[in-house]
């Protein structure tokens, strides 16, 4: 069996979000089987850097998948292309060493968040960024997001449905470019990881700052009082993309295999 690595984009908005789940179509179920159909029956797990909820969107998700035979990437690209759907694709596909780890391997990701300011909605836009028609004041949000960088605990950030006991992370960038052309907002977003609903309540928080609902300070007192219901809503799915996955350097790629093994044998099998 050969590992591969491949990069993905999709637009989520007709699946129920990366992984495979009972009450619909997801991109691993769509992944999964164009394999199953390239190797003839032969039933292989694809592992991502994470999960996607539903509606959400990704420019570089990242995958692997243990295929039983060597071809070369662009013929293994090529090949799953014909296969997937149109609103998946994937970028680049490497063969990489049976060590690496899509899930277990990351050290950080990059998310973005589109918010549509026009008065009226583009119909091009309205399945990939969030409508907010009203006045913002950018320089607000941008001083608020300030606080949010460096290591804290995010609960006040973080859907009430997580499993996650451990809230803490590390945010390495938050900041917002305003296109104005395009009357469009870009929330960018780095971390060593995000919680669920992390950046979605982060960006419903804030754009409450921009409207004058809230204080300038408001992003650094959630921190403190650590509470979902205090903090501002969860912004729409269609707004956010998965956009980089950050991994760490393949000398620690055996250590962690040995510290996981037994989760990876469970995962892989999803």
């Amino acid at each position: 069996m050969q590992r591969y690595k491949a990069i993905v984009s999709y637009d989520g908005t007709d699946y129920v979000g990366f992984q495979r789940q009972l009450n619909g179509k997801s991109i691993q179920e769509e992944l999964e089987k164009a394999l199953y159909k390239m190797t003839k029956g032969m039933s292989i797990g694809v592992v991502a850097s994470g999960r996607t909820d539903s509606g959400v969107h990704a420019t570089g998700q990242v995958i692997h998948f243990d295929y039983p035979a060597i071809l070369p990437i662009q013929r293994m690209q090529k090949a799953l292309n014909s296969l997937l759907p149109e609103d998946i694709r994937i970028d680049s596909v490497e063969i990489i060493s049976s060590l690496f780890h899509a899930r277990y391997h990351t050290c950080g990701k990059q998310y973005m968040y589109h918010v549509s300011l026009g008065e009226y909605q583009s119909p091009f836009k309205k399945r990939y960024a969030l409508h907010h028609p009203y006045r913002v004041n950018i320089d607000k949000m941008k001083q608020a997001l300030q606080d949010v960088l460096g290591e804290h605990d995010f609960t006040s950030f973080c859907s009430t449905k997580t499993d996650k006991e451990n809230k803490i992370r590390c945010v390495t960038k938050a900041d917002i470019v305003y296109k104005e052309e395009e009357q469009e907002l870009i929330f960018i977003f780095e971390g060593n990881g995000f919680l669920y609903n992390m950046v979605r309540i982060l960006v419903g928080t804030t754009l409450q700052i921009g409207d004058g609902l809230k204080p300038v300070t408001e992003l650094k007192r959630l921190l403190t009082v650590k509470n979902r219901q205090e903090a501002g809503p969860t912004a729409a799915p269609h707004g956010l993309y998965l956009t980089s996955v950050f991994y760490k350097p393949e000398n620690q790629w055996f250590q962690t295999y040995e510290e996981n093994k037994g989760m990876m044998v469970v995962d892989t099998t999803n």
